[in-house]
């Protein structure tokens, strides 16, 4: 039997990220994950999984030593956003407009985790049990247990990073608020005829939105034989629908797809060719508490969120900045870090943020579905003011951007 500190059930990307910043903080720290992130090569095909990376979220990622390797693999910085209903109401938000270099980088997720991954295995203080899967969970007023398959391991703390069906969650009886959203999104990557690497935009249509996210090509190599695809870019398309639509256009060839992208997306897409695809149902989950005993929930875990506006890892990323603020403080006022009257302020801080991150995007996304003549009039009405009218210009988009980007 091992004791630690702190142990991490779950190594993605939220997972890592708080293993790294237990360690920095002197505790020892254990990591639990299945499958070790596969090593990166040029030759990899870009990954159909990818995060709107915000600023804040990047802050973090520098001080956990991850960014900069994330950088020289590939990442595609955007300073541009636009959104769009009718073409007359299209508002578009800009990285100047709140005096910063882009709004965010959008990046694989497996790369983010292998980086992190690079930082773990680094620190002494962190020991990984990987391939390995928890079987039970126990906890006692001085430690938690943790059944392993190959192991056993004690905790003062353990942190559930494992993912929308977390098991820690269900074996220490926290309950989940949840909802299904009735479609599905697909993921496509796709090379484009016009290199857009600036800008990512979403278009909303009465059967969903579309969405464009631009993809870095360095480091790619294989590049498109298309004849009418040369000088253009790299791209992730998503596109909302029913799940038997989606259904559909995942069983069609790459070509056939093409065809229907070329149908549906905005004009300013331009030519493209289709080179991988997948699909995922949407749902809506959110946990009673964050919180039992010495079990805190941290990312998916807690929260899942409609992915309309990429926000769902940077979500992840406050959580680990949260839970590294309320440790620090606890240790620099000499009190018990691994108590429950310190761990209650970690949900405290982010359950409100949590949930106004979900609710606004339900908002959205029921505000943009609705068939109403009435209301597709107004939201349209409203786009428009924003983006002509300076007051709400300079108040509404600037305030809403800041907050999106972390600041």
């Amino acid at each position: 039997m091992k004791h630690f500190d702190c142990v991490v059930i779950g190594g993605g990307m939220v997972g890592a990220a708080s293993a790294l910043t237990l360690a920095q903080l002197g505790l020892t720290v254990a990591l639990v994950e299945q499958y070790e992130p596969k090593e990166f090569s040029v030759e990899q095909p870009l990954d159909l999984r990818v995060s709107a990376i915000s600023i804040a979220s990047q802050h973090l990622l520098e001080q956990l030593g991850a960014w900069s390797q994330i950088l020289q693999w590939r990442a595609c910085p955007y300073k541009r956003l636009g959104v769009w209903e009718q073409e007359y109401a299209y508002t578009e938000f800009n990285a100047d407009d709140i005096e910063q270099p882009h709004l965010g980088h959008i990046v694989e997720n497996r790369l983010l985790q292998l980086s992190l991954w690079q930082q773990i295995q680094l620190q002494s203080n962190i020991a990984i049990f990987c391939p390995e899967s928890l079987l039970s969970l126990t906890q006692d007023e001085d430690k938690a247990t943790l059944m392993l398959e190959r192991s056993t391991l004690t905790a003062k703390l353990v942190i559930a990073a494992d993912g929308a069906n977390s098991k820690v969650r269900q074996l220490v009886n926290i309950g989940i608020t949840a909802w299904d959203y009735q479609q599905s999104a697909m993921l496509i990557n796709v090379k484009t005829q016009i290199p857009s690497q600036d800008i990512t935009w979403q278009q909303y249509l009465p059967s969903g939105p579309v969405a464009f996210l631009p993809l870095s090509k360095s480091s790619v190599a294989s590049e498109s034989k298309a004849e009418n695809i040369e000088q253009g870019g790299y791209a992730s398309l998503v596109w909302y629908n029913q799940r038997d639509e989606i259904k559909r256009l995942t069983s069609l060839t790459n070509q056939q797809l093409q065809q229907e992208i070329l149908a549906v997306f905005p004009k300013r897409l331009g030519n493209i060719e289709v080179i991988a695809k997948g699909a995922f149902p949407l749902t809506r989950r959110h946990a009673n508490t964050y919180h039992n005993n010495r079990v805190l929930l941290l990312g998916d875990a807690a929260h899942t969120i409609n992915p309309m506006a990429g926000q769902g890892v940077n979500l992840g990323f406050k959580d680990v900045k949260a839970l590294q603020v309320v440790i620090v403080n606890a240790i620099a006022n000499g009190e018990c870090w691994h108590k429950n009257n310190v761990l209650e302020r970690y949900e405290a801080i982010r359950r409100k943020d949590n949930l106004l991150m979900q609710s606004t995007m339900d908002v959205l996304y029921h505000a943009f579905s609705h068939p109403s003549t009435f209301v597709k009039t107004l939201r349209n009405a409203s786009l428009f003011a924003v983006n002509k009218v300076p007051l709400l210009n300079s108040v509404i988009r600037n305030k809403a951007l800041s907050y999106a980007c972390g600041l």
